[in-house]
């Protein structure tokens, strides 16, 4: 017999958790998010690159291409809106020599058909005009990219679901979920443990996202996608920031590739890098900084090793292993694994951030499909 009754519960109160509390709080839905840390954000959203991807690197109809098209210009308009923290100051992919300019090519053709906005073509010259430091034969221009307070977004969707009369359960783990006949009971731990009964159950918790389906009666073993961590070291520069735009390479089996970026406080920073590992371990080895080195040297020629700092670094929840075919984001309905209420995400690394609105909606549409 549960405690109490509320309509939704959300599992993880990182940016995508809070995006799905937040879309079906404003579709009149009283929702509970549980998260077992002191704070929101502390898992994966607080350990990435703050940055809003155009959503040109993937395949045409895909969930990460529609949603991070979607995602970016909703969270844009929430942040104007809102008046967070945001350095419009858009994303430059470079091709670094002749051999990568049909890669180059390739990417353009895919940004079209994934009706990216405010992408454009341009010469190594014209790059280089608006970046003096660059080096690079050609490059993509991507206006709507940018970098912005992350934290400070999530924040502004927790006012919203408390606004709505939803509540955050912080230090408040999920142990496991049963099934009754108003949908689940939910278990939860912590210094005071307690049962709650709901309607719709959404798990949406990032690295944990396997534990948690183990822990919910009924959900099929064989739709558990296989959990692969990632891990992505950061690098800063001590002294002047080199460019005003995000510096990206071309995207690596698994990864964007080892980027720049200057954050909204000025500072620059490199990474990340990808790094299989077996653990979350969020330490930085300075013994990776000559693979940094020589990344960024690709295109910028004057980078200063002795300037170089060993940063932070994230683990990606990746549901693909090394040299496997990167697949979509996984988020499973009742059409898929049979339980009526339940919305299951797996996988939703790079570029969730930037879809996270536009993966509240979509979780809100497969669960009640009525906005408010």
């Amino acid at each position: 017999m549960p405690d109490f009754h509320t309509d939704a519960i959300i599992v993880g109160a990182g940016a995508v958790g809070l995006a799905c509390a937040r879309a079906l709080a404003l579709r009149g839905q009283q929702v509970v998010v549980l998260e077992s840390a002191d704070a929101i954000g502390q898992g994966v959203s607080s350990r990435n690159s703050e940055v809003l991807h155009a959503g040109i690197y993937y395949p045409t109809g895909s969930l990460r291409a529609r949603l991070c098209v979607a995602g970016n210009a909703m969270i844009r308009g929430y942040l104007a809106e809102r008046g967070i923290g945001i350095d419009p100051c858009g994303k430059l992919v470079v091709a670094t020599s002749a051999e990568e300019l049909p890669r180059l090519e390739a990417l353009y053709a895919q940004a079209l058909a994934n009706d990216v906005p405010q992408v454009e073509r341009i010469t190594g010259a014209q790059a280089r005009a608006l970046e003096p430091a660059l080096r690079a034969e050609a490059a993509l221009l991507c206006g709507t990219s940018a970098v912005f307070d992350s934290h400070g977004y999530m924040l502004g969707m927790r006012g919203d679901i408390e606004d709505a009369g939803g509540s955050i359960a912080l230090r408040t783990p999920f142990e496991r979920a049963s099934r009754d006949a108003e949908g689940f009971v939910v278990r939860c731990g912590g210094a005071e443990p307690v049962s709650i009964g709901c309607r719709l159950l959404v798990l949406a918790a990032g690295l944990g996202a396997q534990a948690v389906a183990e822990g919910i009666e009924g959900f099929p073993a064989a739709l558990i996608a296989e959990r692969h961590l990632a891990k992505g070291s950061y690098f800063a520069l001590q002294g002047k920031a080199p460019f005003a735009r995000l510096i990206y390479p071309l995207p690596v089996h698994g990864s964007l590739g080892t980027h720049y970026r200057r954050d909204i406080g000025g500072v620059a920073r490199f990474g990340p890098d990808i790094e299989w590992v077996e653990g979350e371990d969020y330490s930085v080895d300075p013994a990776r900084k000559p693979q940094f080195v020589e990344a960024i040297r690709r295109f910028w020629s004057d980078v200063n090793e002795d300037a170089l700092v060993p940063d932070y670094a994230g683990i990606r929840p990746k549901i693909h292993g090394p040299g496997e075919p990167q697949p979509d984001f996984s988020i499973l309905f009742d059409d898929a694994h049979g339980l009526g209420g339940l919305a299951a995400l797996f996988g939703i690394e790079s570029p969730g951030l930037t879809s996270s609105m536009a993966i509240g909606e979509y979780v809100a549409d497969g669960l009640i499909g009525v906005k408010g």
